[in-house]
């Protein structure tokens, strides 16, 4: 599905099927609320996919429902070829979880985090020893082993969860949120990690988020809105569905505006938070027309190319950012 990077092969086997996680019509409602509505898409082994909406788009409640802790009102979801619904044991010990909440004891040291962790996934002896001295080596904590939890950066914090979520050789590791409150540096510092994880490792990474940043950086993304899915695809090819620049104009009456615009131009500009906006190749050359034609209603134009938040507000006619958060985000 998703365009792929020139990277070593996988260490899942080529048998297995490409589509590591299957999501078909899920749905899933909170009391009236309808959190999830029909979902369905699949993930492909070896990328990193990313499930992308604001608040209130679904993407925790369907995180939740692939790591067994919810169960789905209708529709089926499978992980490594496992249903979740009706086997959720053997589905967790086919991924790794990272949580947004902090989930480290901070009173135990880095060391005793991994193997308490290890313990819970029945690795225990030499085997477990060997594991956490890899994992703590490979995430640059070997230094830090004796040190309690409590007394580490938030960014030296999230490589020991990514850490433990890997302690048990999970085929798909999955994260909600992950760099929530990480300053931008932190946050490149963990993307580097969990490139690394696909490339070398051969890995299946599955993440929430509400940042478009973070978003470009993902293989592939399905984009959520309302419990909905609303457009799928890589970045690039995502972007690309506009067709042209994005061209948005300040006015004290959008509405006349985009009024006169469309009869004048033949074209179909829209009204979006109060601005009006037009999708349309050579961006530059019409927004000069604009200028010449209304000079005293346009109050500022601006010029861009696609953006994933365009792409949002072309599939929905609003910002990403337009509704209040709500439960089920």
């Amino acid at each position: 599905m998703a365009d792929k990077r020139s990277r070593p092969s996988p260490s899942i086997t080529d048998s297995q099927p490409v589509s590591v996680i299957e999501v078909d019509n899920v749905s899933f409602q909170y009391g009236r609320n309808k959190a999830l509505q029909d979902v369905t898409f699949s993930v492909d082994r070896n990328q990193i996919f990313g499930l992308l909406g604001p608040n209130g788009g679904g993407k925790t409640t369907l995180f939740h429902i692939l790591c067994t802790l919810l169960v789905p009102d209708g529709g089926n979801a499978r992980v490594a070829g496992v249903d979740v619904r009706k086997d959720p044991h053997q589905a967790r010990r086919m991924i790794g979880v990272v949580f947004q909440t902090n989930s480290l004891d901070l009173q135990l040291t880095t060391e005793e985090n991994l193997l308490h962790q290890g313990r819970l996934h029945g690795l225990r002896g030499g085997e477990l020893k060997e594991r956490v001295k890899d994992l703590s080596v490979r995430f640059g904590l070997e230094d830090r082993r004796r040190d309690l939890a409590r007394t580490l950066s938030g960014g030296l914090r999230r490589r020991l969860e990514l850490a433990k979520g890997l302690l048990h050789h999970p085929r798909i590791l999955m994260l909600d949120e992950p760099t929530l409150g990480l300053d931008p540096g932190v946050r490149r510092d963990f993307w580097k990690y969990l490139n690394i994880l696909r490339d070398q490792g051969g890995m299946t990474i599955l993440l929430t988020t509400h940042l478009m940043e973070e978003a470009e950086r993902c293989d592939y993304l399905v984009i959520l809105n309302e419990g909905r899915v609303v457009a799928s695809g890589s970045p690039v090819a995502l972007k690309e569905t506009i067709g042209g620049d994005v061209i948005v104009v300040q006015t004290q009456d959008p509405e006349g505006l985009c009024d006169q615009i469309e009869k004048r131009f033949a074209c179909k500009p829209g009204v979006v938070d109060g601005t009006v906006r037009l999708e349309l190749p050579r961006g530059h050359e019409f927004a000069s027309k604009l200028m010449e034609n209304y000079p005293d209603q346009i109050e500022a134009v601006t010029v861009g190319k696609p953006t994933l938040e365009d792409v949002f507000i072309h599939q929905t006619g609003h910002r990403f950012w337009a509704e209040e958060t709500e439960l089920g985000s």
